[in-house]
């Protein structure tokens, strides 16, 4: 999944990149370019059946939502307190299943960010884990197709170098959909800041340290309707007590 890309060329190596490793699906996040203008095309060679077939969001929640893993990169310095992963750790987390047959079929996506400026923190967010490659500390961030295609290799080495580990691993519960955790997030910003718990230059701040939270405690689906549940009654009891 590539948010916001702005280079045609890059567009149509990763489709082939898509091919070579056997991804069954690109998905483009308000492409700032034509993704099937001839350049593109032409870097697709034999991928050019996923460029084709590409699908366009508006947004990076829209394009995660039905997945059911999200795995963001990072190649900036400067992303706060967002606990980063190595490959390993992160894919291997992707590719680990929660038991469900059903689940099962939902896809999982890997989100890489802008050439000029990678993914927001605000974006990284909406993935549960970020990975980073152990790339130069004076220069960390790569071409995004090279970084596009030093992922997939590491996916495809641990996808099949560890499908015996992970057939007798415990299944691991999957995450909340995006817009879950997101429509959560946004309930309990207007109740704390309703009861005077947040103030509105500061919230943004705020919230995205639970949201921190939420993520690294991998909050299921169940928990994240039990919490919104939560938060709506007490909204609806605030508004009820008072004169």
């Amino acid at each position: 999944m590539l948010v916001e890309p702005a280079g045609p060329l890059n567009i149509g190596s990763v489709a082939r990149l898509c091919a070579n490793f056997g991804v069954s699906e690109l998905r483009l996040v308000a492409p700032r370019c034509d993704h099937l203008c001839k350049q593109a095309v032409q870097m697709a060679v034999h991928g050019q059946s996923l460029l084709d077939a590409a699908a366009v969001f508006p947004d990076l929640l829209t394009a995660i939502n039905d997945c059911r893993r999200a795995v963001g990169s990072c190649g900036r310095l400067d992303h706060g307190e967002i606990p980063l992963q190595d490959p390993e750790q992160a894919l291997g987390w992707l590719l680990a299943s929660d038991g469900s047959a059903s689940r099962a079929k939902a896809p999982v996506a890997l989100v890489f960010g802008r050439e000029d400026r990678g993914l927001s923190n605000s974006e990284l967010r909406l993935c549960q884990k970020v990975l980073c490659l152990q790339s130069g500390e004076a220069y960390p961030s790569l071409n995004l197709s090279h970084a596009v295609a030093v992922v997939l290799h590491e996916l495809a080495r641990l996808n099949s170098a560890e499908t015996e580990a992970r057939s007798i691993a415990p299944p691991s519960p999957d995450p909340a959909a995006a817009k879950a955790l997101s429509a959560l997030l946004d309930d309990a910003t207007d109740l704390l800041l309703e009861a005077g718990f947040l103030l509105e230059h500061t919230a943004s701040a705020r919230m995205a340290k639970v949201q921190d939270l939420l993520q690294r405690a991998t909050a299921r689906a169940e928990e994240v309707a039990l919490l919104r549940g939560m938060v709506r009654q007490l909204r609806w009891a605030i508004r009820t007590e008072r004169p």
